[in-house]
Parts: structure tokens; C-alpha cells; sequence
């Protein structure tokens, strides 16, 4: 990426930077000449993992710290320029069970980052990694920003809100404040031990466990997944643009796939595994959203991006990472 180029002796700050989304943010700006620091609280059972930059240990610091302490904070983010602030409880159907935690992260850990940049470092450009669940019962695709948001889960209630956070701060206090809404990321370096987090990686372990793995419905459904390079980019080059202060935008493939078309090219590409169709479960048929298929032409008008991996490229990849380093992942 040309852009690269520009953050070359800037100083980044990545909370959530040891989990899937954080470390390949960092795996990508590493030769780019930045500072980097990567924060991460490591709580169980979520997504950090040391083994995810192995190979770039030596080129950045890493902290552990959480971004729900407000007195690390002040140390961290002083005089940095760029935050990629990923830090998250990531689990929809968790919120439903321990809500008061999905709040305290995705809620008030938020508003400890922006008040600490208002207080101390007004001038960083800062990234907030929101949900496509924020929009709620999808009435029309592909999902435009201007859809209406109504959140069906507590998860998504603390994302909406927190963006509202952020582009209050925009407003009110200059903050250089951009929201994204991601819809189902997947790739190398997610966590595995469980299956809250991304459902393609989750089944991409289960298919080389030779497991089946579970339809609900009829597998009608159609989703949007995208490979999380392709995610990673398009924050590094919105970061470092000017336009795009202030703003919200959705971030995906751009494309629509059935959950059983998904499934089936998961057990293509492993090569074991077999599926079964069943019924929704409550919990998730209470909140299921419907249809998604992000509409990215706004953040495609800003920035010089297009998502180039489509689903069956990123399994392979996916596969590949996950058949080499499987231990450090699940076992």
C-alpha cells in the first residue's frame, strides 16, 4: 500500500492488539517505519494471544494493560498519533448472560480512551471497530449507513452506543474520531478455544476435528464475511486519511453468502466433516437479524480500497495458518 509510506515515524497504539484483528494491523504497518505499541488486557476467554506476533515480537512494545483502567491509559496514549482502538467483549449471545461486563468494556472502556485523548492528546486520530449488528432487523440490502438502527442484543446496544461516543466527541471536542461497522471478519490469529467469537473460524476447527457441524434453518440465510487483511487495510488507509474525520462507515466483502454455501466450502477446503441441518435455538433465533450484505461504496469513495479475497481464498488461507499453528490456537 502506498499510504504505508505516511506512517513511517508515526506513533500507533493498537488496544485489542494482541487479538486476530490487532496483530495483523500490526503485522502489516510493522516494516512501514511506525512506533508501535500493542495493548491488550489478555483476559480469558477472549482473544489475546503472544504467539499471534511471534514473529514480530522484537519490533513492537507490548503492554498489558485494559482499557477500563483509566490511570494506564494517561501513560499510553500520551503523545501517540494514531489509535486503533479494537479493544472489545466480542461475544453477541455472551452479552445476553453477563451484560454488565460486555458494558464496562465496550461501553465505559471506550469512553476512558476518548476522555483520556481529550484530556491529554486531543490531536490523535483515533478508530473505533464497531458491529454490523448495530442495525438491528436488516429491511433492505445491501446496508446502506442510513439504515435504521434498532440493536437486538445487549452486544450491540454497548457498540451502537459507543459509537454514539465517539462521534460526540467529533462534534463537541474535535476529536478525530472514525467509526466502523464490520460485518463477520474471519482469518488467521482468532481465538479458537470456544465458539463465540467468528463462526467461520469456529467451523474451520470443527471441520478439521472432523466434527458436524450444525445448520439452523435451512441455511438460507445470507451473510457477509470478510477476510480480516482486507478489514486491516481498510482501517490503516482510513486512518491516515484526513476525509475521514467524523465519520461511519460499513466495512465487508461487499457480497452476499448463504451460511450453507459458506459451511460447505469450509468442508470442501479442509477436506473432512460433514453438516446437519437443525432448528434455531432461542437465544438465537430472539435476536437473528436477517439478510446482511454491506453496502461499502461510501468508505470506497474516501479511500483507495477494494477487497480482493473472496471467501474460498480466505478459508484456504485461514486453513493453511490454522493446520501449521493449531497448537497455539486449541489444543
Amino acid at each position: 500500500m502506498d499510504l504505508l509510506k505516511c506512517y513511517k515515524n508515526q506513533k500507533v497504539v493498537i488496544t485489542g492488539g494482541l487479538g486476530m484483528l490487532g496483530s495483523t494491523i500490526a503485522h502489516l504497518l510493522v516494516d512501514s517505519g511506525a512506533d508501535i505499541t500493542l495493548i491488550d488486557s489478555m483476559l480469558e476467554p477472549y482473544g489475546g494471544n503472544l504467539f499471534n506476533i511471534y514473529d514480530i515480537r522484537d519490533k513492537v512494545t507490548v503492554n498489558f494493560s485494559d482499557i477500563r483502567d483509566k490511570n494506564s491509559l494517561k501513560y499510553l496514549l500520551i503523545n501517540k498519533d494514531i489509535v486503533f482502538n479494537l479493544a472489545a467483549q466480542v461475544s453477541y449471545t455472551e452479552s445476553l448472560y453477563d451484560p454488565y461486563t460486555d458494558l464496562e468494556i465496550n461501553c465505559l472502556g471506550h469512553l476512558n480512551v476518548l476522555e483520556t485523548l481529550r484530556k491529554y492528546n486531543p490531536s490523535a486520530k483515533i478508530i473505533f471497530s464497531g458491529s454490523r449488528l448495530e442495525y438491528g432487523k436488516i429491511h433492505s440490502n445491501p446496508v446502506r449507513e442510513n439504515h435504521q438502527i434498532v440493536p437486538e442484543s445487549i452486544y450491540a446496544i454497548h457498540k451502537y452506543t459507543a459509537e454514539r461516543y465517539y462521534q460526540i466527541y467529533h462534534t463537541i471536542h474535535n476529536i478525530d474520531a472514525v467509526c466502523f461497522r464490520i460485518s463477520n471478519p474471519y482469518g488467521p490469529r482468532q481465538q479458537m478455544k470456544h465458539s463465540q467469537y467468528g463462526i467461520v473460524n469456529w467451523f474451520i476447527k470443527m471441520a478439521m476435528n472432523g466434527e458436524k457441524i450444525k445448520i439452523f434453518g435451512k441455511g438460507e440465510q445470507i451473510r457477509d464475511y470478510i477476510y480480516v487483511e482486507e478489514l486491516a487495510k481498510a482501517l490503516i488507509l482510513a486512518a491516515i486519511n484526513k476525509n475521514t474525520a467524523g465519520e461511519v462507515y460499513n466495512v465487508g466483502s461487499g457480497y452476499g453468502v448463504k451460511f450453507k454455501d459458506m459451511v460447505r466450502t469450509v468442508i470442501e477446503v479442509v477436506g473432512k466433516g460433514n453438516y446437519e441441518f437443525v432448528e434455531w435455538p432461542d437465544d438465537y433465533k430472539n435476536i437473528e437479524t436477517g439478510d446482511f450484505i454491506a453496502d461499502i461504496s461510501k468508505l470506497q469513495k474516501c479511500i483507495d480500497w477494494e477487497p480482493s479475497t473472496d471467501l474460498r481464498s480466505g478459508i484456504k488461507k485461514t486453513y493453511k495458518y490454522y493446520k501449521k499453528y493449531h497448537k497455539w490456537y486449541w489444543d
